[in-house]
């Protein structure tokens, strides 16, 4: 195998053997074979005269048409690739500088979220004391920071900033002006609402001008799903830490409940938000091999879980019970189960035939479909009987959006576990379909409020 003396060349085909390894269908045999190829391509263009970072853009360029997973490199990694031809030898410099810049601004940003859930205790509102009005403005106090890092991230203009402001701006008058009834549904629906609603803002500043793209979309769907497992790893650490403070304090005689109840559990949730996100930024590898074993992981778990659920049902002839608790529960399980379809898609490579696996995410949605046609059937039966209220329109109507989502994706995995069809159409419908879920959850809060008198 050739060998390069030039020190990036090499860097970057190291990272490209790395990228391909994080993709399951290669084993360690393929990629050797792969980076065989790649290099017989280098060793003949820079014999014929390109510069190095040239022969890597090109090689990589026509490995695309070797091999699937080399063009979806060439294809992530054509806008840095093509940055490396123009830019000077001071790059890596210029490239260290900017690190340095973006870890300041990340750490200034988490301290401003920290401060942000403080500041309504100048005014009164403790935590202990407000809990609704906190819980109506916790996304508030995290989610425009957020948004803050994306557009200076991307380097989005003045315009695009204030545009995607206008939603954040809407969602604070909409939860503190409206005279909700104490602890009335509406309100309760609300905070379960509102930050999926101002998720969709934060989507549009990560992916800035590719989000009405399938691979834009993608993007933040891997986002999402990798600040989830970041956010976990950082609350369980945040957990053993806040317990050693207490434990240390209490040695010595002093109670520090009050530290770990007012300031480091609130602060600590609002600023990890912020560091975990740009921990994904930087695309901790380790993270990216992680979440598509977890999701191999839970979905025979799922599976069995829904499968067990309904033979117990019918076993014993028991419904399902309507309560708010128990709608949110079955609609939580519902939205995880379809966001393992979501993450498993991301994580698989569409060229791929079909699978055990795949037969296994089919089963997962049908059992899902399945579990969702009974619980709207449950709530059809309670409106029919006692009549509207919020909670069981809100519930028809997430179940009838989850039913659809649902269907369309077990008939189209159907289509491809027959190769009638392919993998693709499968994670664009899934792609197409994500911003109802956004969509309906500010109906939810701008319209069932006054709808339905603010109870």
């Amino acid at each position: 195998m050739t060998t390069f003396t030039d020190r990036p060349l090499e860097e970057q085909i190291s990272q490209w053997r790395t990228y391909v390894r994080r993709r399951q269908v290669l084993h360690g045999p393929d990629v050797e074979e792969l980076e065989g190829h790649l290099r017989e391509q280098l060793a003949a263009l820079t014999e014929s005269g390109l510069a190095g970072d040239e022969a890597f853009l090109v090689a990589v360029k026509r490995m695309g048409s070797l091999d699937a997973l080399s063009r979806e490199f060439a294809l992530a990694h054509s806008e840095r690739l093509w940055k490396q031809l123009v830019t000077s030898p001071d790059a890596a410099e210029e490239s260290a500088k900017t690190s340095h810049t973006e870890t300041l601004i990340v750490l200034g940003l988490a301290i401003a979220a920290a401060i942000a859930i403080k500041v309504p205790t100048l005014f009164g509102l403790r935590l202990d004391g407000a809990e609704m009005f906190y819980a109506r403005n916790i996304s508030l106090f995290v989610l425009p920071l957020l948004t803050i890092y994306f557009l200076w991230k991307r380097g989005a203009g003045v315009g695009r900033g204030l545009m995607l402001a206008l939603p954040f701006v809407a969602g604070a008058v909409l939860a503190n002006i409206f005279p909700f009834q104490k602890r009335s549904d509406t309100e309760v629906l609300a905070v379960l609402h509102l930050p999926i609603a101002l998720w969709l803002a934060v989507g549009f500043a990560y992916v800035r001008n590719r989000w009405f793209s399938s691979p834009g979309r993608m993007d933040f769907v891997r986002y999402s799903g990798e600040l989830a497992i970041y956010y976990v790893l950082i609350a369980l650490g945040g957990g053993v830490f806040t317990a050693f403070t207490m434990m240390m304090f209490m040695a010595i005689g002093i109670n520090a409940q009050w530290l770990a109840g007012d300031w480091l559990i609130p602060c600590g949730a609002m600023g990890a938000v912020i560091v975990g996100s740009w921990l994904v930024e930087a695309k901790q590898s380790v993270i990216e091999n992680m979440a598509p074993v977890l999701t191999r992981l839970f979905t025979p778990l799922f599976t069995i879980l829904l499968l067990v659920f309904l033979a117990t049902m019918v076993w014993t002839g028991s419904p399902i019970n309507v309560e708010r608790e128990v709608l949110i529960g079955f609609d939580l399980l519902l939205v995880l189960i379809v966001g393992l379809v979501l993450y498993a898609a991301s994580a698989r490579d569409p060229q791929a035939p079909p699978d055990f696996f795949d037969g296994l995410q089919l089963l997962l949605v049908v059992s899902a479909l399945v579990v969702d046609g009974v619980a709207l059937a449950a709530i059809a039966a309670r409106i029919s009987e006692f009549g509207f209220t919020p909670n069981r329109v809100a519930a028809l109507g997430e179940n009838l959006i989850l039913l659809i989502n649902l269907a369309w994706s077990a008939w189209l995995y159907a289509r491809f576990l027959r190769q009638r069809g392919s993998f693709a159409s499968l994670e664009q419908w899934q792609i197409a379909y994500l911003p109802v879920y956004p969509i309906w959850a500010a109906l939810v809060v701008i319209v069932f409020p006054p709808l339905f008198g603010y109870r």
